[in-house]
């Protein structure tokens, strides 16, 4: 289970071939299969494979398939996001990230508002292991806006919420957060460039928000520093989800090159 690659620095990727920049496009794009099962979330595979490296399982079809359906998108040679936002008491996330880091992975998440020693725990969890996957903490979700954090009383902006969180888990030893656009910029700052920052929200031009918030075109993000982005909607509600996959890969491919 090989962790995530470390995207290249700006100045290596000025002097990439078009053909490399094309792969490097390819490494940092993830799929987001929010599919109800197996079924349909392998009939979209089948029809991104060719274009797609990487793909997230989320809550609504890990739940459906449990990690069987993991084990079909490894044997493809496929990279894997686990996105299952661990949230509960130290000792339980931790046995959690131990059993789900055999399922896999490349990259897990936990969610930042578990608190230091939850985060702490998690990655002591991974501590040993042979490649551990990323463990990345969610800070806050890109459905969430002002108005959202006010109602669960947090009356900081989402901004700063985001890098109160990301700080507290720099301090318990993370170095991969997942945000929205909005906030990748200065979290790229705060982490230099061996943060891994995975980026949702990622809307193409035309595209519907949806539910959600906080959002940005793929080279907006890019631009801002985002290592990885993931897209859902926009790729796997589109007529043909291949086409909508690589018009998003040509945008990164123009991005990075520039």
């Amino acid at each position: 289970m090989p962790t995530p690659d470390r995207p290249a620095s700006s100045g290596t990727l000025a002097n990439m071939t078009g053909k490399y920049v094309q792969s490097t496009a390819r490494e940092r794009l993830i799929v987001a299969l929010d599919a109800p099962d197996a079924s349909r979330a392998l009939e979209l595979v089948d029809r991104l494979e060719g274009s797609c490296l990487w793909f997230k399982v989320g809550l609504e079809l890990f739940t459906a398939t449990g990690p069987s359906f993991l084990e079909q998108l490894t044997k493809r040679g496929l990279s894997i996001f686990l996105d299952l936002k661990f949230h509960d008491i130290p000792n339980t996330v931790a046995g959690a990230v131990r059993s789900a880091a055999t399922l896999g992975a490349r990259m897990m998440t936990v969610h930042a508002l578990g608190g230091p020693a939850m985060l702490t725990a998690a990655r002591e969890a991974l501590a040993g292991l042979s490649n551990p996957p990323e463990l990345l903490a969610v800070t806050v979700l890109t459905s969430m806006d002002a108005s959202q954090l006010k109602a669960i009383g947090v009356e900081d902006p989402p901004a700063r919420q985001v890098e109160r969180l990301a700080q507290m888990g720099l301090e318990a030893g993370l170095r991969g957060f997942v945000c929205s656009p909005e906030e990748v910029g200065s979290l790229r700052a705060r982490t230099g460039p061996e943060g891994v920052l995975v980026v949702p929200g990622i809307r193409p031009a035309g595209a519907a928000m949806g539910d959600q918030k906080r959002v940005a075109s793929p080279a907006e993000a890019l631009q801002k520093g985002a290592s990885y982005l993931v897209v859902g909607r926009p790729i796997t509600q589109a007529l043909h989800p291949a086409e909508a996959a690589n018009a998003i890969l040509q945008e990164m491919t123009r991005t990075l090159r520039d």
